[in-house]
């Protein structure tokens, strides 16, 4: 019940942070201080895609987050840094067997990453111990050792001062860059707990780079700011719905949490997917939008099938009028339009979440019309911020990434970050004022 009716209290008193944090960058302090010969360890985010087939070595089927953390890695390298990499790379402790857990080796990382920086990667048995301070000691200038899965350690998850200390001590560090934004919104050893043991801790430039955009969208958008809001759960996104009713023009729902909103508006939505625990925040968070003259808007016409499949029957109706036993998994054409139409007037526009359920061609459309609707809009001079795994999976899929202003690379530290909330791995790091560095504005 509290929960239900925390929104009462949150309308009054919750105002989203715009002011992004003063931070300390690696852009800062290489023009501070001389890098050549400083061991240098990155929290990178390389928790790379590979795949499951248990019969084969592991490929890496997706190298976006590597070649998002080479700009970072490449301004170390010119400046002749041992650059010493960490980062976890899926979830060793749900490994069911033996083989499973071997298969979250970063080896086949190392192996990518000596083909896009055109130099033989090092690759180290371990993130901690001798035989870590031992390959640090053999590293040269400009060249590059990346460590074992951090998460080898069920240390690193739980932040432990002693594991922290010794990733620290082994690699020999005296600076500490996280460029893993992906990550940040996390408390480990290897994004927070290792901030202590070094003598600076600064962001790195894909870091730099998302605080920028997400903090920037907010905090002097461009106007008519929208915020476009898909998924299956109300639940999942009732910190940022809230907290970006605070600066948005527009507010556009979709996915599968449109049925709870449709139901709380006393309609029936056949099979459809609804928290019936999240209906009168629905109506409270409708209310809050008219309160504030936001253009609130759901769709008026659905995609509806007869079962959750590839193959299902399908048939488009109107939102009022969706048969029973029939769910909805998709914006209708007349949905579609009118939200294109909305968006079309938007200086800024944050995306996230999909409009339906992208993976099935049959209720893809949706979604693939507001990755258009985007691409159109920053080729027009607006500004477009796609957060969040499903939107980002359906842009790449859609071929326009390329036409967004900015894809960032986490999903759960965006939308904490859209909340309002402090990223421990982002808080941990110095303040630009230690680096004696004049700061704009």
């Amino acid at each position: 019940m509290i929960a239900r009716y925390r929104l009462v209290a949150a309308a009054s008193r919750r105002h989203l942070s715009t002011a992004p944090p003063k931070k300390a960058t690696l852009r800062q302090l290489a023009q501070t201080i001389n890098l050549r010969g400083e061991v240098v360890l990155v929290r990178a985010d390389l928790n790379l895609p590979l795949s499951k087939d248990m019969h084969s070595l592991p490929v890496i089927t997706d190298k976006t987050r590597l070649t998002e953390a080479l700009p970072t890695l490449n301004l170390l390298i010119g400046a002749g840094a041992k650059v010493v990499v960490c980062s976890h790379l899926g979830r060793p402790k749900k490994a069911k067997t033996p083989e499973e857990r071997e298969r979250m080796r970063l080896s086949p990382v190392a192996a990518q990453m000596s083909v896009d920086l055109g130099f033989s990667v090092a690759a180290a048995e371990d993130c901690i111990g001798p035989r870590v301070a031992s390959a640090v000691s053999q590293l040269e200038d400009g060249k590059v050792l990346l460590l074992e899965n951090t998460r080898f350690h069920k240390e690193e998850e739980k932040n432990e001062p002693e594991f922290a200390a010794s990733l620290a001590r082994s690699t020999g560090a005296s600076i500490f860059v996280n460029d893993a934004f992906g990550a940040a919104h996390r408390a480990h050893a290897s994004t927070a707990g290792v901030v202590p043991h070094v003598k600076h801790a600064v962001a790195g430039l894909l870091l730099e780079k998302e605080l920028e955009f997400l903090y920037g969208a907010v905090a002097a958008p461009q106007r008519p700011f929208a915020a476009v809001v898909g998924g299956s759960k109300v639940s999942s996104k009732i910190g940022v719905i809230e907290s970006l009713m605070e600066k948005v023009d527009k507010v556009v729902i979709g996915g599968g949490m449109v049925f709870t909103f449709l139901k709380a508006r006393g309609l029936q939505v056949g099979s459809s997917l609804v928290e019936e625990d999240q209906l009168e925040l629905a109506t409270k968070l409708e209310a809050l939008a008219k309160e504030k003259g936001i253009d609130f808007i759901l769709p008026s016409d659905v995609i509806v099938a007869d079962k959750f499949a590839a193959d299902a029957a399908t048939q488009t109706v109107k939102a009022e009028a969706i048969p029973e036993g029939w769910m909805g998994l998709d914006n209708g054409p007349d949905a579609t339009k009118e939200i294109q139409d909305k968006l079309s007037d938007c200086k800024t526009v944050i995306w996230n979440g999909p409009m339906g359920v992208f993976e099935f061609e049959a209720f893809s459309k949706g979604t693939f019309a507001i990755a258009h609707t985007l691409a159109e809009l920053t080729d027009g001079g607006a500004v477009t911020i796609v957060g969040g795994g499903d939107s980002v999976a359906a842009v790449n899929q859609s071929g326009l990434a390329a036409r967004m202003s900015h894809i960032s690379t986490g999903g759960g530290a965006s939308l904490e970050l859209l909340e309002g909330k402090v990223l421990p791995g982002v808080a941990a790091l110095d303040d630009a004022s230690s680096l004696g560095v004049a700061l704009p504005g």
